[in-house]
């Protein structure tokens, strides 16, 4: 492969939708990402396998699972906060399965009830059974720059969550710019220290696009020899436990800077297009 590769990660079937206010029918969002899996992704979250009452959007996981067509070039990944999570992803067929902790405490006590270091140990029994099944385990790190309750996160702090991700055996962590605050000289500190244990070829960037700089974050991750990053069609997303946090940073976006810049991202860009007006649509209809 191409040392000129960057990998987009698609999420915005699921951290892009989980935040729509309407629950969009399942059959919108089985259509979404049979659309978005010929475009060329090798990866698409499509789904999370978490409570319907916190998360009601996410309440027909496995009916989307049992219902796209999957392509044998994508993996198709759920986020699976807990055991619980994780044996219905299985059930569904799943690929790969995600894990998330935060980089702040108070995060972490509003997000899922509990502490950074009981977030981890609840993942002990599920990094198990994944193993067993030979089920790839994806981490993601939340409030990597700034917190909406604490503010400014010290590296420091992401440096120890993305550390112990990796050693319960994550392939991969996510680092992620939950409120999009960070700037490339926020996102340079932040990643420095994760790269004292972490080798860039382990880190993905996951910036929201609050403050419209997250292509530049992206920019300032690629200097640091970052190679996958997440975004979502059509720039949906936010999270239901950071109040003000926009979109993430969009697919199409992310795709033409990329290849503007002498990048390759494999993606079909006309078809991204496309597919960016179906994912629009959806959005339009729930906020109509």
């Amino acid at each position: 492969m191409s040392d000129k590769f960057v990998k987009i990660f698609e999420v915005g079937p699921r951290d892009g939708l989980q935040n729509e206010e309407e629950i969009i029918p399942t059959d919108e969002k089985i259509e979404l990402i049979d659309a978005l899996s010929d475009l060329g992704f090798k990866n698409i979250e499509a789904t999370a396998f978490v409570s319907p009452k916190w998360v009601p959007q996410m309440a027909d996981s496995s009916d989307v699972m049992a219902g796209i067509n999957r392509n044998p070039n994508v993996r198709y990944s759920a986020l699976t906060p807990n055991l619980q999570g994780f044996e219905k992803a299985l059930d569904a067929k799943v690929d790969e399965v995600a894990v998330f902790a935060s980089a702040s405490e108070t995060f972490s006590q509003k997000n899922i009830n509990c502490s950074i270091a009981e977030s981890i140990e609840r993942f002990v029994p599920l990094m198990e059974r994944a193993r067993h099944h030979n089920i790839p385990v994806r981490g993601y790190v939340s409030c990597v720059v700034g917190c909406p309750y604490e503010g400014e996160i010290e590296p420091q702090a992401v440096a120890d969550v993305a550390n112990a991700l990796m050693e319960l055996g994550c392939y991969e962590v996510s680092l992620g710019d939950t409120i999009g605050v960070g700037t490339p000289q926020t996102i340079n500190q932040m990643l420095k220290a994760v790269q004292v244990d972490i080798d860039p070829s382990k880190l993905a960037g996951h910036y929201h696009d609050t403050k419209g700089v997250a292509l530049d974050n992206v920019k300032a991750s690629l200097d640091m020899g970052l190679r996958v990053f997440d975004s979502a069609i059509g720039g949906l997303g936010g999270c239901p436990y950071a109040p003000g946090a926009k979109g993430n940073v969009s697919t199409l976006a992310l795709a033409q800077m990329l290849e503007a810049s002498g990048w390759s991202t494999g993606l079909d860009l006309d078809g991204l297009v496309k597919v960016e007006t179906i994912m629009a649509k959806l959005a339009r209809q729930n906020h109509a």
